[in-house]
């Protein structure tokens, strides 16, 4: 199992991200609560990562801290959620707020997030409240910021112009429907936003 990469992190297209760890580029999908805590482009990156093998993938999760992980790894043990729901939910809430959301049976609050249902939030609520409350797992353990490398980041990350266009790809490929992606990003954009910021401003306005 691997549990952890450290690498200079080459690119950033939320919400997948690439890292070069000992001469071979690993792609990691990490959920937005994560990724906005990422260094840039050209520096090192330490996370936590879960390694999920499919029949037709090998796919890697990579998270800031361990707290993150471990409600990944909970997600994913319940019905009817796979690794991509898993990291939706993982965007549009960090690991506490989610634990307090099951805690509180905030079963509106999850169905605000895209692919949760009804049905589905009250299954999170009864699946995992009892297993959540034994998670102890201090939240910073690893730290998703790096020293800065030595490595040219010219030409390394080729950003889009249009924030709108980058922030819009992100929420689609976390599940929101392009035409809820589009209208929300309208509402919260202002012309200094960079694509991170408007898709934590975007995702907030979802919630």
């Amino acid at each position: 199992m691997i549990g952890s990469i450290r690498g200079i992190l080459l690119e950033k297209q939320a919400p997948e991200i690439l890292i070069e760890a000992g001469g071979v580029g690993y792609e990691v999908q990490v959920p937005m609560t994560s990724f906005y805590q990422l260094p840039d482009v050209g520096q090192e990156v330490s996370l936590c990562v879960h390694f999920v093998v499919r029949e037709d993938a090998q796919l890697l999760f990579g998270f800031a801290n361990k707290q993150e992980r471990a409600v990944f790894r909970e997600l994913i043990k319940a019905s009817g959620v796979g690794p991509k729901l898993a990291l939706t939910i993982l965007s549009g809430m960090n690991a506490a707020q989610f634990m307090q959301a099951v805690s509180l049976d905030d079963v509106t609050g999850l169905t605000k997030l895209p692919g949760v249902g009804k049905k589905t939030a009250e299954r999170l609520v009864i699946e995992l409240r009892d297993r959540l409350t034994k998670l102890s797992v201090a939240p910073s353990n690893t730290e998703a910021f790096g020293r800065v490398s030595s490595l040219p980041i010219e030409n390394t990350f080729l950003q889009s112009n249009d924030a709108k266009e980058e922030a819009l790809s992100a929420l689609v490929a976390l599940g929101y429907k392009p035409a809820q992606g589009s209208k929300v990003i309208n509402s919260v954009y202002k012309s200094e936003m960079s694509s991170e910021a408007l898709i934590r401003e975007a995702l907030r306005a979802m919630i």
